[in-house]
């Protein structure tokens, strides 16, 4: 039996860093320790709750250990290209929270560490990898379920939960603005699920609706997008109510050349318990899916690409085609 991958966590800055921890591990990789440098206490203390049994080791350390295979990051969002450049320098695969990066600038640096290292950067963009209704999604339309998917919509409503958020979550320089922050999970999985790897941003928006007393801070986003097979719109927003049971009420709408495929991800309102509904309409007839049961296959198979040096979880520019486009909308929006 070959010995398990080791990783280790460095920037928890960001709740996210709980699921790359926990699934990787799930998938068998060994959790060598965590730099404890964080902006957010909450989330180091989280972290230590959920893994009591990890080690607090000082980054320099960890980048150093020749026996850590991957760097898994959710640090502060514009901090990220700077871990991941020196993970791969470093010999280290990498797994980031999106965004993976938030200029320009610093995904060219990204990709250029990328090509001269030999290293694997991933994205984990946790509204598909980590949805098992998307899972599900992504079977059907392999089968041909709905035909070829020429249109998505995808809504990304967030809980603000003002008072926990540390400062740097409302600095433009430091998060990239919503489009970047959270729209690019929507374009990810456009990208996905046309099976395409290009596409114009056609318009974009943003706004500040809500806090006026922190300008730097964007509370709406939308953006079109299309491609030579498919268009695109995205809402995202940080307008979830404090009543709604989950934290945002995440939906995915596929519409192919033979039906479509509805996504209740999270919250089925006023409906059924739990999350990850699918709801399916083709020429066979309408059905409701539950797929809470569903295999994730985004940790797995990237354990599979750090042994085989293979690009089953993401396709090779993936990760970097996503963030230039969210960056482009952006900046767009102004």
């Amino acid at each position: 039996m070959s010995k398990p991958i080791r990783f280790a966590a460095i920037g928890l800055d960001h709740r996210h860093i709980y699921h790359l921890v926990g699934e990787l591990a799930a998938s068998g990789a060994e959790c060598v320790g965590y730099c404890p440098q964080t902006s957010d206490a909450r989330v180091l203390e989280g972290f230590r709750e959920r893994f009591p049994g990890l080690e607090a080791i000082e980054r320099d350390r960890l980048f150093a250990d020749p026996t850590i295979d991957i760097i898994v990051c959710a640090a502060i969002p514009c901090d990220r290209a700077a871990i991941a450049i020196r993970a791969m320098h470093a010999g280290k695969d990498v797994m980031v929270d999106k965004p993976g990066a938030t200029t320009l600038a610093d995904i060219e640096a990204i990709e250029k560490a990328a090509r001269e290292t030999g290293r694997i950067f991933s994205i984990c963009f946790s509204e598909r990898f980590v949805v098992r209704a998307c899972e599900a999604a992504t079977r059907l339309v392999a089968e041909g379920a709905i035909g070829r998917v020429i249109q998505t919509v995808g809504l990304g409503p967030h809980r603000l939960n003002r008072p926990i958020r540390p400062s740097w979550f409302f600095e433009r320089e430091a998060y990239g603005g919503i489009l970047v922050d959270i729209a690019s999970h929507q374009i990810d999985q456009f990208l996905f699920f046309t099976g395409t790897d290009k596409a114009e941003i056609v318009a974009s928006a943003t706004a500040n609706r809500g806090t006026p007393d922190v300008p730097e801070f964007e509370d709406y986003g939308e953006i079109l997008l299309r491609n030579e097979q498919a268009s695109g719109f995205i809402r995202v927003d940080w307008f979830t109510p404090d009543g709604l049971a989950t934290w945002g009420d995440g939906r995915l709408f596929l519409l192919g050349t033979e039906g479509y495929i509805e996504l209740r991800k999270y919250i089925d309102v006023a409906g059924r318990e739990g999350a990850d509904h699918l709801f399916v309409s083709n020429r066979e007839g309408t059905r409701y899916i539950d797929a809470s049961g569903e295999k994730l296959t985004y940790f797995d198979n990237f354990l599979n690409d750090v042994r085989n040096r293979s690009s089953t979880a993401m396709p090779p520019r993936h990760a970097f085609t996503v963030t230039r486009l969210a960056i482009a909308a952006q900046m767009r929006a102004g």
